[in-house]
């Protein structure tokens, strides 16, 4: 009020001015000083109402949001922005056009610190298509539809695109199968957003077979796709011919399985365990039939869209075992595992080898007179000298797991690398370089 008072008075004054200038216009003044007079009353009221108003927004927000008033914009137009880009399905290649993968960051070491999974310790089978030709249908497979090899951009694997049909399997080339074993694959889904059918599922089977038959005796998990609703993940077996168990366990992983993930499968005889990346979904103790080998791994696709959706699958890996690494390190004082993977080239641990740097662990939580050294190998790519190198940094960063995860006292640990010097495979196969890329423990 007393700014608006201040204004009139000013108006005034001006035109008292102005009356005493020009006594032959006075009475057009008078008018002209009334008009100004409303005006600036009406510009007052305004800017009061306004600067009323935003110190009353920012009281509020300050009593039930604290802190919060000057982020509210910036994270309405960041969020929006996020949602636009995350919505835009990138694409996989055939030829040499570049394509893009959701980019949702790594998860951290930390995360996967209680995983349990622990994969065989005999290779049986490893493919990353390194290889075959990109556009082809891997060497190593069989189907009974189509696929072929595609390149996705910010991955140094090729994948295999699959395609969907309720009978078409995806059959790596191996068996039979032992009577324990560990399967491990990774994941990319390109596409899926909320018009994906609830109807789209991945599945992995073992059967008694390795041909395109249904056989009389399999287990099986199918997890789904969907994202609109979480219908869950279907366990299903069969045992001589007959239906024992279907069910459908919920599990909301719509946000997981829409970036890249990590299957991994633990078959321990009749058992069968299921993760994704970190977590464990399925474990039934009777899913296999008892005293049947079984035969073949086979992948399928179902329900999904090939016009805007795709399934690629990469770095196949089978091994027998799955043995207690704890035993087997106590036992013998030491240990070989080519179950600590390393991205390519590097010395980061990817998340998913936890399960078995967890069993080092727990050895050495047991037995605190337990030293331990731990030795890098690598394949024979690449430079002999820098993979002497990366045999060290990749030695010397599992130990530095064990102390900043697990908090193992540095003064236990002690680390070397023999590079490519001492293979325990042929490095001119897949198979071959998936054995020599390993991690020893020795007892001291």
């Amino acid at each position: 009020m007393k700014r608006r008072t201040h204004l009139a008075k000013l108006v005034f004054v001006l035109v008292g001015l102005l009356f005493a200038s020009h006594t032959s216009n006075a009475q057009i003044l008078r008018k002209l000083g009334k008009a100004a007079e409303r005006a600036a009353e009406r510009t007052v009221e305004r800017r009061v109402e306004k600067e009323t108003s935003e110190k009353t927004d920012q009281a509020l927000d300050s009593i039930f949001e604290p802190g919060e008033s000057k982020k509210k914009t910036k994270k309405k137009s960041s969020s929006k922005k996020d949602k636009t880009s995350t919505n835009k399905a990138p694409a996989e290649t055939s030829g040499n056009s570049s394509s893009t993968v959701p980019k949702n960051g790594t998860p951290t070491m930390a995360i996967y610190s209680k995983f349990d999974f622990v994969p065989g310790d005999t290779p049986l089978f490893f493919d990353d298509f390194s290889n075959d030709f990109v556009g082809d249908f891997p060497s190593r497979w069989n189907t009974n539809g189509s696929g072929e090899l595609v390149t996705v951009e910010g991955e140094n694997s090729k994948w295999l695109k699959l395609l969907p049909g309720f009978t078409t399997a995806y059959i790596p080339d191996i068996s039979p199968l032992p009577d324990e074993f560990t399967l491990e694959f990774d994941v990319i889904a390109l596409g899926l957003d909320k018009k994906t059918s609830s109807q789209a599922y991945f599945g992995i089977v073992i059967e008694d077979n390795n041909t395109f038959k249904k056989g009389a005796n399999m287990g099986m998990v199918e997890y789904s796709l969907c994202q609109f609703i979480d219908p869950g993940i279907i366990v299903e077996n069969k045992v001589a011919s007959k239906r024992v168990i279907r069910n459908v366990v919920k599990a909301d992983i719509r946000q997981v399985v829409n970036n890249k993930h990590h299957i991994s499968v633990a078959v321990n005889k009749e058992r069968f365990r299921f993760w994704i990346n970190e977590n464990k979904y399925i474990d039934v103790p009777r899913l296999l039939p008892s005293n049947i080998q079984m035969q073949g791994i086979k992948f399928m696709l179902r329900g999904t869209d090939t016009n805007k959706e795709s399934i690629l699958i990469s770095n196949i890996k089978v091994a027998k075992g799955g043995v207690d690494l704890r035993r087997k390190l106590l036992a013998d004082g030491k240990i070989s595992t080519n179950g600590i993977l390393f991205n390519s080239g590097s010395a980061e641990i990817q998340p998913q080898s936890m399960g078995i740097i967890r069993q080092i662990y727990q050895v050495l939580q047991q037995d605190p007179s337990i030293n331990l050294k731990i030795v890098g190998h690598t394949d024979a790519d690449g430079d002999d000298k820098k993979n002497l190198q990366l045999s060290k940094q990749r030695a010397e960063a599992v130990k530095n797991v064990l102390v900043s995860i697990y908090d193992v006292s540095s003064s236990r640990l002690s680390t070397d690398g023999k590079g490519e010097s001492e293979p325990v495979g042929d490095n001119s196969s897949p198979d071959g370089k998936s054995m020599n890329r390993r991690v020893e423990f020795i007892k001291l």
